[in-house]
């Protein structure tokens, strides 16, 4: 059994994603989404995943809560030195 490409392509998929492959390996990747539907799924999974944990990323917690978790920070570091 021949393997079509998709172990390499899956191989690479995150840097592919990230655009940090090289230009030949990211034509060859390119060129083996557009030819198979399972890998192009995985891609599409992988890119949702990563714009979700982006904007995640980008929330901020409440001000009384953060001052909360500083001040319990603080209080843990002061017990321990």
């Amino acid at each position: 059994m021949t393997d079509c490409g998709c172990d390499k392509a899956q191989k690479d998929l995150e840097e592919y994603l990230r655009n940090e492959v090289c230009n030949t390996r990211h034509a060859d990747i390119t060129e083996h989404l557009e030819n198979c539907a399972a890998c192009r799924d995985e891609a599409l999974v992988a890119t949702t995943l990563t714009a979700v944990v982006a904007r995640a990323c980008k929330e901020a917690a409440p001000e009384d809560l953060r001052d909360q978790v500083l001040a319990r920070l603080r209080a843990e570091q002061a017990t321990h030195h």
